[in-house]
């Protein structure tokens, strides 16, 4: 009798930017950050399983945006995981995809994060926290949140975590657009607003930071902020339509997530954050409506 071959599950979750504030672009072309960011209860799953050759498959809502090859962030993953320790990558990498593509909620982030994860425990690499999130850095500014989950003020480009407190769960509603926005094309769209005028540096929201901590829904609400908001409604002006609609349902406040063209809605309850995905859909200005709580954990074995 043979046995099927083993193979390892990681969830991750998606994230939604609480404050995202931009500074000038950089000489290096990268803009300065501070990004508190909150991991939120919709999850992708990154299932890795030995192969003789590295592998990608994909299932689920916007599948067919994934690359397959060897581009898609979790296949870099995996291949730094092995370059670190002497490996070859091969194995079979299959994500089943929940978290909205090109939706400005980090799912390619999540699923490098994801695979990274499942891959250490796979080949028994036992890789430190600290190589881990050294190996997230390099692939992309997002990937060190989706492994560690929770909330966390990013520095940098965002990739230089401080653990923040929470003090309670916090309702959300995400309105998916049809169609994805491209994060480059979202911050040249920022340098072009902003081209001539001066951009301060960015610092995190202390108020907003408060908030977090205390749990306060209307508090976070009143301090929400994303720098990047203006040029993603520049470049897919139905967004606005969306977050109008959003608010009129009752959403305690409404923004861009990240470099959209995802809306989030922060809501009192959870049954407000129905009300509002409902009138959302009712709407006709998003793709699907989807409830979620925060904060979520980061990458975790299953």
């Amino acid at each position: 009798m043979t046995t099927a071959a083993p193979s390892v599950t990681v969830r991750v979750p998606a994230k939604v930017n609480v404050q995202l504030a931009v500074g000038g672009v950089r000489p290096d072309g990268f803009h300065p950050l501070a990004n508190v960011f909150l991991a939120v209860g919709l999850y992708d799953e990154v299932t890795a399983a030995p192969a003789p050759e590295l592998r990608i498959t994909c299932t689920g809502p916007g599948a067919d945006q994934v690359p397959l090859d060897r581009t898609n962030l979790a296949a870099r993953a995996a291949i730094a995981l092995a370059e670190l320790h002497g490996l070859a990558p091969d194995v079979h990498l299959h994500i089943a995809k929940d978290i909205p593509v090109a939706g400005g909620m980090a799912g390619g982030s999540a699923d490098a994060a994801g695979a990274l994860l499942a891959c250490d425990a796979l080949w028994g690499t036992a890789t430190t926290t600290d190589q881990l999130l050294a190996i997230c850095a390099e692939l992309g500014s997002d990937v060190p949140f989706s492994l560690v989950g929770g909330a966390a003020l990013g520095v940098g480009r965002g990739e230089q975590l401080t653990p923040l407190a929470v003090g309670g769960e916090f309702h959300w509603v995400f309105a998916v657009a049809d169609g994805g926005l491209s994060t480059p094309a979202v911050y040249g769209e920022f340098d072009r607003l902003t081209a001539g005028l001066e951009v301060p540096e960015p610092e995190a929201s202390e108020t907003l930071i408060a908030a977090l901590r205390t749990g306060d829904a209307t508090a976070l609400a009143a301090a929400l902020t994303n720098d990047l908001q203006a040029a993603a409604l520049s470049l897919r002006p139905s967004l606005a339509a969306a977050l109008a609609a959003g608010t009129d349902a009752g959403a305690l406040a409404a923004l861009v997530s990240g470099s959209g063209p995802t809306t989030a809605y922060l809501v009192k309850d959870a049954e407000a954050a129905q009300r509002v995905a409902d009138a959302l859909l009712a709407s006709g200005t998003c793709a699907a409506a989807r409830p979620a709580v925060a904060p979520a954990p980061g990458a975790t074995v299953l």
